[in-house]
């Protein structure tokens, strides 16, 4: 199954069952999950590092608690310079979303074509996802938090998750077991 649809990445035309399509959905998403984590983990490490260090050298602004399942640092006043870098971050977030895009985009067209709609309805969410990796960085970067960049980032959040459940809910219906103008039905 993953070979059979590693050779149809680029083929965006003809019908994907929910059998074959779902499958590669849960592995493409596995492993942009794994690719986050093992690409975020060494930057959220070496912020706290750098936390804990500065914590450490000056006891007189910050506190560490810690106990079973629990660690905590809290750092007084405003140091910008403990923060992570949020440029690396995004850049990571928007590799593997392009990555997830490449692996996953032809096999939703398929499977749209399946129950009988134009592969267009697989780029609904593509708006919003586009809006918020371009704005996210401005939000950051800017030293006074944009309370209306922040509202609208997070509007544009929601339309994003209201845009990619109804392609979820388009992609679990049942596919047409008739001809369509897509291609043969598939074989079960």
């Amino acid at each position: 199954m993953i070979g059979y649809h590693l050779v149809r990445l680029a083929k965006f035309s003809g019908r994907e069952t929910r059998a074959m399509f779902w499958p590669w959905a849960a592995i493409v998403m596995g492993i942009a999950m794994i690719g986050g984590f093992a690409t975020v983990t060494p930057m959220v490490l070496a912020s706290m590092a750098k936390m804990r260090k500065f914590a450490l050298e000056h006891p007189e602004q910050a506190t560490i608690t810690s106990g079973p399942g629990h660690y905590e640092i809290a750092i007084d006043g405003y140091h910008p310079e403990l923060m992570p870098d949020i440029a690396p971050f995004l850049m990571a977030v928007e590799g593997i979303m392009a990555l997830l895009i490449v692996l996953i985009a032809a096999a939703v067209v398929r499977r749209l074509h399946d129950t009988g709609r134009s592969g267009a309805w697989g780029l609904l969410p593509l708006p919003f996802l586009l809006f918020g990796f371009a704005w996210m960085p401005v939000l950051f970067a800017d030293p006074v938090f944009d309370t209306r960049l922040f509202g609208l980032l997070f509007l544009n959040n929601l339309c994003y998750l209201a845009a990619l459940g109804t392609l979820v809910l388009l992609l679990a219906r049942s596919g047409k077991r008739q001809d369509n103008r897509y291609g043969s039905a598939p074989a079960v």
